[in-house]
């Protein structure tokens, strides 16, 4: 993806993705690479590193969320279920 794409995507200003980009590349966690039809723009993706990270990130909240889902009971449960199905049917609206 191009630092102009992961910004609109991001909602953030152009520089301030170059900067992110700039300094996960520091930490080894994106590489980057020329564009394969536009040699003015470079594509930028996650290193094996940068992938390691995230799936460790991602299993971590998903444990934590197991966690904190294990301490709610069956009324609390259905309260959420039901707040979620709200969550769910406004994204879909465009809300």
């Amino acid at each position: 993806m191009t630092p102009g794409a992961l910004a609109l995507r991001e909602r953030v200003r152009p520089p301030s993705m170059t900067r992110v980009i700039a300094s996960l590349a520091e930490q080894g966690l994106v590489a980057r690479a020329a564009h394969p039809l536009d040699g003015r723009q470079i594509v930028v993706s996650a290193s094996p590193a940068g992938m390691s990270l995230v799936e460790a990130e991602r299993r971590a909240s998903q444990e934590w969320l197991k966690t904190q889902l294990s301490r709610l009971d069956p009324d609390e449960r259905r309260t959420l279920v039901t707040a979620a199905d709200l969550m769910s049917a406004m994204v879909l609206e465009g809300v």
